[in-house]
């Protein structure tokens, strides 16, 4: 396993003379605009069953009644308004997550339709104002796609991400590490790194002890060609997440929808 020093890189360096193939370029932006379309968004207010219970004054919608602050407005007073009713509603937390991807060797085939569908249903999930995505693209070295902080749409972000130039080996520490480094610039408490790769690790030291800083680094594994099934199952369980195979890009979306509790 080679040792080289690894660089973060400038995006706009990165894909200077960079020509991206129409073709590819359609194929996985209208497989990201079919998921995007078909993915409902998360609700801006409240939610049942989801985030934790805060007091509110009743608006005609809860029946879970905080008793005991209830009573207390009561107290001393002859008549009750509807807002001296306090209830209990489940208030949804802003969260932020980072997609670190793995882009050595070719971007082409179901590898380039998995790309497409993980960041057109990340970018659906996150879409709720105070959500934060970035997106940090790792081979030998690495580079920041989308930092947390910024709006860009999934085309835009897919395009990108194609365009950076086909890259042989592969050091998964290094992109944990831009990653961890990107998702501890948010001030969101529900933070989490999903981990794109094959982990066919080949470049740069052992990642695990990289995937031990995230409280959340969940894992999904293409399986599609030459894989590290168990350095995959090491990152996602040293990392406090999960480990999903990923065959196809169809596989996405469940294993999405299984991370953020849809």
């Amino acid at each position: 396993m080679t040792k080289q020093a690894a660089t973060q890189c400038e995006l706009d360096d990165l894909l200077e003379d960079t020509i991206l193939d129409p073709t590819v370029a359609a194929m996985a932006q209208a497989i990201a605009h079919r998921l995007t379309v078909g993915r409902r968004p998360r609700p801006s207010g409240t939610q049942r069953n989801a985030g934790i219970p805060s007091p509110m004054p009743y608006s005609y919608r809860s029946d879970d009644i905080d008793l005991e602050r209830t009573l207390e407005n009561m107290a001393g007073r002859p008549h009750l308004e509807d807002t001296d009713i306090v209830v209990r509603e489940r208030t949804r937390s802003r969260q932020a997550a980072v997609l670190i991807a793995d882009v050595s060797g070719s971007m082409r085939g179901e590898k380039v339709r998995i790309a497409a569908a993980t960041i057109a249903a990340l970018s659906a999930d996150l879409s709720t104002a105070g959500d934060q995505l970035g997106i940090v693209a790792f081979w030998s070295d690495a580079a920041v796609i989308k930092p947390l902080i910024g709006s860009a749409t999934s085309a835009e972000l897919l395009e990108l991400l194609l365009r950076i130039p086909a890259r042989g080996l592969t050091n998964v520490g290094f992109g944990l590490s831009v990653g961890h480094t990107e998702l501890n610039r948010s001030g969101v408490h529900r933070r989490t790194a999903i981990l794109l790769t094959d982990a066919v690790h080949n470049a740069g030291p052992d990642p695990r002890e990289l995937a031990r800083r995230f409280g959340a680094l969940h894992v999904l594994l293409e399986m599609d060609g030459e894989h590290d099934l168990p350095l995959g199952r090491d990152l996602a369980r040293l990392g406090h997440g999960t480990l999903s195979p990923i065959r196809t890009h169809r596989d996405v979306a469940p294993a999405l929808n299984k991370i953020f509790g849809r």
